[in-house]
């Protein structure tokens, strides 16, 4: 008798549990009589989430890499992250007047890197106090940890790429970027 009635009580439990959570659902998106002269707040305002890395960030990039054939390399961050990693974000562009096939060299020439398919793992940073050269991070796998996947580009359309690499010593404020078939350029370090 005693499983019985918990049973019961269980069950009613449950039905009580639901009936609550399609309640607050109801009442969280209907809308009343009333609320047509209630201005409506934008995407931005109403929920809340965590800024992406490139918000916040000017319009102006921290330098900007021209390449072959009117490939345009925009870098519009370089972050140090808390697991000793350091982010580049940028636009990679098309300026010319027709499309064009992204040169296989930009993935760099190791074969672990070039068997992952098109990416920019030929991208390096220097650090010319600490004389060091550091290597676009790899997963466990081998596949480089930068934008990968890409062939071609659009006259005109631009691509927002990312590449990782080790972070140098706390006291590096600025590195030397790399990139095969691109000029290279001197960046400041954020954060």
């Amino acid at each position: 008798m005693s499983i019985r009635i918990t049973a019961k009580a269980r069950g009613g439990m449950v039905a009580l549990t639901v009936a609550v959570g399609l309640a607050i659902g109801v009442a969280g998106c209907g809308g009343g009589a009333g609320d047509d002269k209630k201005p409506h707040g934008s995407a931005s305002t109403v929920g809340h989430s965590e800024p992406s890395a490139q918000e916040g960030q000017s319009d102006a990039p921290l330098a900007e890499l021209k390449g072959s054939e009117g490939l345009l390399l925009q870098i519009t961050s370089v972050q140090r992250d808390s697991g000793g990693f350091l982010t580049v974000n940028g636009a990679l562009k098309n300026d010319g007047a027709k499309s064009l096939l992204i040169p296989s060299a930009l993935s760099g020439n190791e074969t672990e890197i070039i068997r992952n398919g098109t990416s920019l793992g030929g991208a390096t940073l220097v650090d010319p106090q600490g004389k060091k050269r550091y290597y676009v991070l790899r997963d466990t796998e081998g596949r480089p940890l930068t934008t990968t996947g890409f062939s071609t580009l659009k006259a005109g359309d631009s691509l927002a790429v990312f590449m990782q690499f080790p972070a140098p010593l706390a006291s590096t404020s600025e590195v030397e970027f790399q990139l095969p078939t691109f000029a290279s350029a001197g960046i400041k370090i954020s954060g």
